[in-house]
């Protein structure tokens, strides 16, 4: 929960409690005179003491002092910044545990705010643990003693963690970041650069610097120095809305495969792409599974991004439309399509929050319909649904409570019935509950 106005710090630390439930964020909860309390590094069936962190009107938030009864499902951190680190809040719980609470948070998500049970819950869909990270966003910070911090911002404060190591990343990220910090301390721009991130494509790795001012010729000679020694790609991006550039040369040849549909996907540094590769690979294949897809069928794909899915589905579906709100993210999709000589398959930009929708895409029907929205769902887009003619719905959320809203809208006003459920382990030793569902016309 984020600290309201009226928060108070405080540092007392107080009796041993029971925890009683964990909370979305991954943080234990416990009740103290009726009030509510959540405490950081603490699991379900503990008793604890605690620091109490933040005192509110509704709640208290805190943090574990001793464990007094651990939970069996307690494991040893592995990352000696954990605790201290933003970038991951459950290394203490074990990992099929973690699996279960992801679970659980879906599954009651789907009942408190939609009412609903799905009739199957899938499997969950695991994959590696450690080294999963493709894609990483590191926050620098210069200090007033001229270090560069490199890392995730603190858990619950707005400093960056130093950090030397990363179990979560890419191995190929992991053994670049105290390298990359002793390296940026001595670039002249050393503190007018906001963030690094970090891109792994299948034969090369690229390191992004959000700049603010252009750097000098030696911060370019360091620079390249670095790309060379480790077998890199930099690019410089000037501001938050500026192009991302290669600082030297031809653009890097970013891609991952999809061998079970044999698609290469290309994408830009800047990309979205789905940040674990193992779990990615494994998801296209379910969805497809699931959506079910027959040939000469067509097959609606909304948020397509680059046709992480639509690719793949043009090589079983009749005709596939992916649509998209990002113009650039249209423009890459539609050179994928043709890398993979797909030419059963058309892109369109369309704003996807919008109440009406322009096009002649929008006035078509389809036998299937995908989509991957953000955290913010689709219940503008799923207004139309009725339109499309569609018997199957297959939805990949990243966020539960808004998947459970827009599942209700389906199955309450439209006439759907949620068949299958489950989650995917995207994010381990984080709270992220990615998940799937499945809507099939009732009585179908």
């Amino acid at each position: 929960m984020n600290a309201g106005s009226g928060a108070r710090a405080t540092s007392e630390i107080a009796q041993a409690v029971a925890v009683i439930a964990l909370s979305h964020d991954g943080r234990g909860i416990a009740k103290v005179a009726g009030k509510a309390l959540f405490i950081e590094d603490a699991l379900p069936g503990e008793e604890v003491t605690f620091r109490i962190l933040k005192r509110h009107r509704d709640y208290d938030e805190a943090r574990v002092v001793e464990v007094l009864k651990p939970s069996p499902d307690r494991v040893t951190p592995r990352c000696a910044h954990f605790g201290v680190c933003g970038g991951c809040s459950l290394q203490h719980l074990a990992p099929g545990a973690q699996l279960a609470a992801k679970q659980r948070t879906l599954l009651d998500n789907l009942k408190r705010i939609g009412g609903l049970e799905p009739d199957v819950v899938l499997p969950s869909l695991t994959g590696p643990a450690w080294g999963y990270r493709r894609r990483a966003r590191f926050s620098v910070h210069k200090s007033s003693t001229g270090r560069v911090f490199v890392g995730f911002k603190e858990r619950s404060r707005p400093f960056v963690t130093e950090l030397r190591h990363c179990d979560i990343v890419d191995s190929k990220i992991a053994g670049l970041i105290a390298p990359l910090a002793e390296m940026l301390a001595g670039l002249s721009i050393a503190d007018r650069i906001a963030h690094v991130e970090a891109a792994v494509g299948d034969a090369v790795t690229v390191l992004m610097l959000q700049i603010q001012v252009a750097p000098s010729d030696a911060d370019r000679e360091a620079l390249t120095m670095f790309e060379t020694r480790h077998g890199v790609r930099i690019y410089l991006q000037a501001g938050r809305s500026g192009a991302a550039l290669p600082l030297y040369g031809a653009p890097a040849e970013l891609h991952y495969r999809l061998p079970e549909s044999g698609v290469d996907i290309n994408f830009e540094p800047a990309d979205f792409i789905q940040v674990n590769g193992e779990i990615n690979r494994r998801l296209v294949e379910m969805t497809l599974k699931e959506l079910g897809t027959q040939s000469g069928e067509d097959v609606l794909d909304l948020f397509c991004g680059l046709g992480n899915f639509t690719l793949p589905l043009a090589r079983v579906a009749g005709k596939v439309m992916g649509v998209e709100s990002e113009t650039e993210m249209v423009g890459r999709a539609r050179k994928n399509a043709e890398l993979n000589g797909l030419d059963n398959v058309e892109f369109v930009q369309a704003d996807l929050f919008a109440e009406i929708q322009a096009g002649d895409w929008s006035r078509r029907k389809y036998a299937r319909i995908l989509l991957d929205p953000p955290r913010a769902g689709a219940r503008e887009i799923i207004a139309r649904f009725p339109r499309f003619g569609a018997h199957r719905i297959v939805y990949v959320s990243c966020h539960p409570a808004t998947l459970a809203r827009d599942a209700k809208i389906l199955v309450t006003e439209q006439g759907w019935r949620l068949t299958r459920a489950g989650v995917l382990d995207m994010f381990p030793h984080t709270s992220h509950v990615e998940s799937i569902a499945v809507f099939d016309r009732s009585g179908s």
